[in-house]
């Protein structure tokens, strides 16, 4: 059965590193290979929003991991649902530097021009990562 989940970070000390993030693609990358998981990573002004998508079981794995995960702080669960197909099927670990988006992007989806995915529902933050995916503002395909 597969499962697609969406949750909300911050980063520790509220900043993310250009080595905070590329550590964390780098593991999830090798691990999500070996476990059959895929998904994307947006991050940005301290937070990390990341849907990852897999059998049931590895996703909860991972979701349990993350949460112990001395990087992040904060962490909400946004969305989980079962799916029949992967959205995301391309990526074992995609990424998004949120810093990046335009502005006109950001704000179909938030009240601001910086996306805080603490104030919008799972659907909202689901929906900007399809767009991202639609407009290959995703890096990073397997």
């Amino acid at each position: 059965m597969l499962v697609r989940l969406l949750y909300v970070s911050r980063a520790v000390n509220g900043k993310a590193t250009q080595d905070d993030i590329e550590s964390i693609v780098a593991s999830a990358r090798t691990y999500n290979a070996e476990s059959g998981i895929t998904g994307i990573l947006c991050y940005g002004g301290g937070i990390y929003l990341q849907a990852i998508e897999g059998g049931r079981h590895e996703v909860n794995q991972l979701y349990s991991h993350i949460l112990q995960d001395s990087r992040h702080c904060e962490v909400v669960l946004l969305h989980y649902e079962e799916i029949t197909e992967r959205r995301f099927g391309g990526w074992n670990m995609g990424k998004v530097n949120l810093a990046k988006l335009n502005t006109s992007v950001v704000l179909k989806y938030s009240e601001k021009p910086v996306l805080d995915p603490y104030r919008v529902s799972g659907k909202v933050s689901l929906a900007l990562l399809e767009e991202l995916m639609l407009t290959a503002s995703i890096v990073g395909r397997t």
